[in-house]
Formats: C-alpha cells, structure tokens, sequence
C-alpha cells in the first residue's frame, strides 16, 4: 500500500477522521509477532514483571513496583525523545480513551522501533521489572508469555485488570503459582466472588479496592512495602481524579492523554521520575497533540445524530475521536446514552445517571463491559469491501445493529417494569382482602 494513502499530513481532518489510524492497516499476524517479541525480551531475565493495563492507573502502578525495586529507567533519554518528536513534528496516532471495553485500535506515539536512532528503542528490555501492557481482555495472553518467557522465582504483579472468569485465566496462572516466588494482584473494579476466591486459593495477594473510592494506584501505593516519596501520593491521587471522573484537578487530564499518547515504557519512566507534575517537554507535547483531539471531539459531536429508543434519548455519531469526552458533550447536550461509532469497527457505548445499561446493550453485539461504559464490535464484518462500506456510509450498518440492541433492551426493561407494577398490583390486593 502506498503509504501517502494513509498519511494524515496532506489530507483534510473531514476524510481522515472517518478513516481508521495506520496500525489498523497493519496486520494482526505481524502485529502479534511484534508483541510476542517484545513481550519475550522485557521478561527474559526479569527480577519482577508486572502486566498490568495500559491506561495512565495500570501503568502508575508499573511505576511504583519498578520504584521499589529500585529499577527505573533513566527519564533523559525519555525527555529527549519526546523533544526530538516535537522538533520533528511528529503527530501521534491514537485517541486519548482509557480503559474501553473494546480495548483500543490506533497506534501510539512512543513506539521507539520505528527510529532506530532514538535512545529508547530498546526501552522495553533494560529494566529488571517487566512491563507487559494488557487489555482486559489479554489478560490470559500475558500471562501465558510470562509463563513461557520469566525464570522460576520470578515476582509477578498483575495491575489495574479485573478477568471476566476465572477459567479463562486458570491454565497459565496456576501454572505460574507453581513457578514464581509470589504473585501479587491489585485493582479496583468489581470482582465476581468466586472468581476472586479462586485465585486467592492458588496463593495469590490479591488485594482489591473500592471501585467507586480508590483507583488501582491507592491499592498498589498501600500494598507495596516501601517508603514512597511523596510524589507517588500524589501521582495515586491525581491518577484517581480521573480514573473515578472525580475531575477536579487539571493535571488529571493531563496524565489519561499522556498516558494515551506515549508509549508504556515511556509513560511508566516519566511519571516514575516527577509524578503528577509533568515536564515542560512533556507539556509541550500534550498541548500540541490536544490541539488534534480537540478538533475530532468537534467533528465527531457535529455528526451526532439523535434517536428516541423507548424512554430514552440516544447520541449516535462516528469518526476517530475521544470518545469518553464526546459522549460528555453529548449527555450534557441531553443525550441519555452515546454511541461512538469507530472507523475500525468498533463502538463506544456510554450512559447516565438514566441509563445504567450500556453493559447489556453491547452483550447483543459482541461486546461487554460496565452500566455506564461498555464497547462492542459487531460481526458484520466479512472482508475489506465492508469496511469500505463501513468508512463511506460513516457506520451505518454498525449503527443499525446497535440501535436495534437499544430497541432489545428497552422492550426487556419495558418487560420487567411491567412484571414488577403487576407483582405490586397482586401484593396491594391481597392485602386488601
């Protein structure tokens, strides 16, 4: 493919932002041979390895472990990267989500291999402690490469990632409770009882906080036994600001768009090194990239399209963007739940304090994930001339699936208030007898 077809730079923002970025065009056989490569060289030889989520929570957690363990890396040859992208005008792929359902489909910025002139190329390799980036639903993958690649006696922490189930997890990780020293798991989200018992049995510390009052990195700063300096407080404290959309510190933004827009290595080094107090260098590169975002939040909330589904008022809309703060604009232009369709194929689904049911709408099209945040990507995708389809109709035929799950569950909804008002009705009778 030529690559001036999908280059940004000479194409206006109207085209481009209905396009996927350059890592969909990348295939997924080559795409898993790179993780598994690097995967492969940060756990060779390890002391610890922590797999842990790729948001701006999971990777303060990596920063605190390699903290304690005395194994960060050196912050200049990061900062002098990121001065050579900004010089070089380098604009990052990706969107500025944390934490979706559906996990993310766009490059980032920081992947070093493509430069092999930049002295944090080999990044992922030089630390003692690991890092593994996963998504929540990767989680088996890495720890099957940690199995495959970690010495015995490894330490393992696994941070920020809640499974599903726990025989989705069980082979690899009761293979490593035979083989590492300790395994240690922090987080935060909702845990299903008996998945949680079942990895505790295997001698697991798993330690997991109040969703709704701590993020992953409070859990990992009380947890670990060392004497952190205080700027990892306050890196839990902003981290938690956003990770809980408490939003009222300015620096948590910051911290979710950075983490978004740099690479694991690269986040995990600097916030390790001044916490929630970015660089100048850093600043620099978040305000020029939030100058694009911006822009596709304003594109993607002119799309929007409206629909009335049973009592609620559903926001539609489509392009490459960010889609947490488009759903916010569109909730606060009176949207009971968002739709963010994506160029890859994907979906964001987002609620309200009136709409608690976005995890049921996106487990009728291939999906999962929270009440008020959940993604999906429908399997209406047979080969390229659908999503050619797809980019040139701006999702149609993604948003008609969807709708017609909003349509499923507001009839369900309907369904059991009407049961509950008869239950009522036949309670109030029989009382009255």
């Amino acid at each position: 493919m030529d690559d001036d077809l999908i280059d940004e730079g000479n194409t206006p923002r109207s085209r481009y932002t209905r396009l996927p970025g350059k890592g969909f065009f990348y295939p997924d056989s080559l795409d898993e041979e790179r993780a598994e490569r690097r995967a492969r060289e940060a756990i060779e030889g390890s002391e610890a390895v922590v797999v842990a989520d790729g948001d701006a929570d999971g990777l303060a957690c990596a920063a605190m472990v390699r903290e304690a363990y005395d194994a960060a890396l050196d912050v200049a040859d990061f900062e002098a990267a990121i001065a050579a992208r900004l010089e070089d005008g380098d604009d990052a792929e990706g969107e500025g989500d944390d934490a979706d359902a559906e996990g993310g489909d766009e490059g980032v910025a920081g992947d070093a291999e493509s430069d092999p002139d930049d002295p944090t190329a080999d990044a992922h390799a030089e630390s003692p402690v690991g890092l593994v980036s996963a998504g929540p639903y990767s989680i088996d993958t890495s720890l099957e490469r940690v199995l495959a690649y970690a010495d015995d006696g490894v330490d393992l922490f696994v941070c920020d990632l809640c499974p599903d189930d726990y025989e989705w997890i069980a082979e690899p990780l009761e293979a490593l409770a035979e083989t590492a020293d300790s395994i240690r798991w922090f987080d935060h989200h909702q845990w299903d009882p008996e998945t949680a018992e079942s990895v505790r049995d295997l001698g697991v510390d798993l330690v997991v906080g109040e969703s709704d009052e701590e993020c992953t990195a409070d859990v990992a700063l009380r947890s670990l036994d060392h004497a952190f300096d205080d700027r990892f407080s306050e890196l839990a404290a902003v981290t938690r600001d956003h990770d809980l959309w408490i939003k009222e510190d300015p620096r948590s933004d910051d911290l979710a768009d950075y983490s978004y827009w740099a690479g694991a290595e690269e986040y995990a080094t600097v916030v390790g090194a001044y916490g929630a107090d970015l660089p100048g260098t850093v600043q620099a590169f978040v305000a020029e990239r939030r100058v694009e975002k911006e822009a596709r939040i304003d594109a993607a909330v002119d799309r929007a399209v409206t629909h009335e589904v049973g009592d609620w008022t559903v926001a539609v809309t489509y392009g490459r963007c960010s889609q947490n703060e488009v759903a916010e604009a569109l909730r606060e232009s009176g949207a009971d739940a968002a739709v963010i369709v994506k160029p890859a194929g994907s979906a964001s689904i987002r609620g309200s304090e009136d709409f608690r049911h976005a995890h049921e709408v996106a487990g009728k099209v291939n999906g999962g994930g929270h009440p008020q945040a959940a993604g999906c990507k429908p399997d209406i995708y047979d080969d390229m001339l659908d999503y050619a389809q797809h980019w040139t109709t701006e999702g149609q035929a993604c948003k008609r699936v969807i709708l017609a799950a909003f349509e499923a569950v507001a009839e369900e909804v309907a369904g059991t208030e009407d049961g509950e008002d008869e239950a009522d009705d036949a309670s109030d009778a029989a009382e009255s007898e």
